[in-house]
């Protein structure tokens, strides 16, 4: 009789995040389910704005799963954004057009006091739902596809909400962090638990892996990343673990750099994902073999396709050989990829 684990450890993703090497690796892709794709836009018109995509269960399902039914990847993430956490602690937040994310900055004492921690997994209650009809759907048309939850890393998500928007530098956010650090302190222990909880609903609601996106974490100095980065997700990591002892995390330090190596001693995670920048040769003897490596295909790559695609993903692949890895980009897709370029990727990848 089948176990209530064995259909979990069929899944290749998931034995990958377990310490072996799975060959030809798992693949899935940040940003899978998006504006590339024209099923993805057809059905973010239908939702009207994004927050409301990210909101309506069966919209935000169906674009998580689009990916799945076009390319058969080995995971599914779930569609949603790192701003949904302050928008649950009731930051104001919208999505303009040409503009991206724009919340009501928070710089003071009294503008953290004011976020709502009782109130996130209430107002986040239909993303979990999102999770169980995105579960389902897997179950029932793709078994062998993981579905991971995501979050924000404390630092990323606080550079928007002192900041108010995107930034090149986030210099009001490492301003703060420096001049108030006491402020600052507060707000990232507000997110971590946020986060915490908001993660431990995912798992609850059927995710199966879980993934801490640090997409500013290269902005900081040692010190300042040992601080801010690797000891907020530890405590996030530790926690969830305790809750959800079979989950695994896969942390996203993007542009650590030679700090890489410290994250996944450091930060509790389960597997750690590599940027664009990060040579792979080199992270593959930084980091220990038991420690999985995910990453870091140049989505530019992907846009070209043809013999540059095939040679980076190769180069990847060669280097990455032996031990536990997950084919991945080194950042998102990005709108002008074209869908027959993922395509070609998944071919090269299947026949490695």
């Amino acid at each position: 009789m089948e176990t209530e684990t064995e259909p979990s450890r069929a899944k290749p993703f998931l034995r990958v995040l377990a310490g072996e090497a799975v060959w030809p690796p798992p693949v899935w892709l940040m940003r899978q389910a998006g504006r590339y794709l024209p099923e993805y836009r057809a059905t973010r018109t239908k939702a009207g704005n994004f927050i409301s995509l990210c909101t309506t269960p069966d919209l935000a399902a169906e674009v998580t799963l689009q990916p799945i039914r076009r390319y058969g990847m080995d995971a599914a993430i779930l569609f949603s954004d790192i701003l949904m956490v302050p928008w649950a602690l009731g930051q104001g937040l919208r999505f303009a057009e040409g503009e991206g994310p724009l919340l009501d900055p928070i710089r003071s004492p009294e503008g953290i006091a004011a976020l709502n921690l009782d109130g996130v997994l209430a107002k986040a209650a239909p993303i979990f739902e999102t999770v169980r009809l995105t579960r389902a759907g897997l179950d029932e048309h793709h078994p062998k596809t993981a579905l991971i939850g995501f979050a924000g890393s404390p630092f990323t998500v606080a550079c928007y909400m002192v900041e108010g928007r995107g930034s090149k530098d986030f210099a009001a956010t490492r301003g703060m962090a420096f001049s108030d650090p006491t402020s600052f302190g507060r707000l990232i222990r507000i997110l971590q638990d946020a986060t915490t909880e908001y993660l431990v609903a995912q798992v609850e609601a059927g995710a199966e892996a879980l993934m801490l996106f640090d997409t500013w974490a290269g902005l900081l100095p040692p010190s300042q990343f040992r601080r801010w980065v690797i000891e907020p997700s530890a405590a996030i990591a530790r926690v969830v673990r305790k809750r959800c002892p079979t989950t695994p995390i896969i942390g996203f330090p993007r542009l650590a750099g030679p700090m890489l190596p410290d994250y996944a001693a450091r930060a509790a995670v389960d597997g750690v994902a590599m940027d664009t920048s990060m040579d792979p040769r080199w992270a593959a003897q930084a980091v220990p073999a038991t420690m999985p490596l995910q990453g870091n295909l140049d989505p530019l790559a992907l846009v070209a396709g043809g013999a540059a695609l095939e040679a980076e993903a190769r180069s990847i692949l060669a280097a990455m050989r032996g031990r536990p890895f997950i084919f991945n980009l080194g950042h998102g897709i990005i709108p002008p990829t074209p869908p027959e370029h993922v395509a070609q990727l998944m071919r090269i990848i299947r026949s490695a």
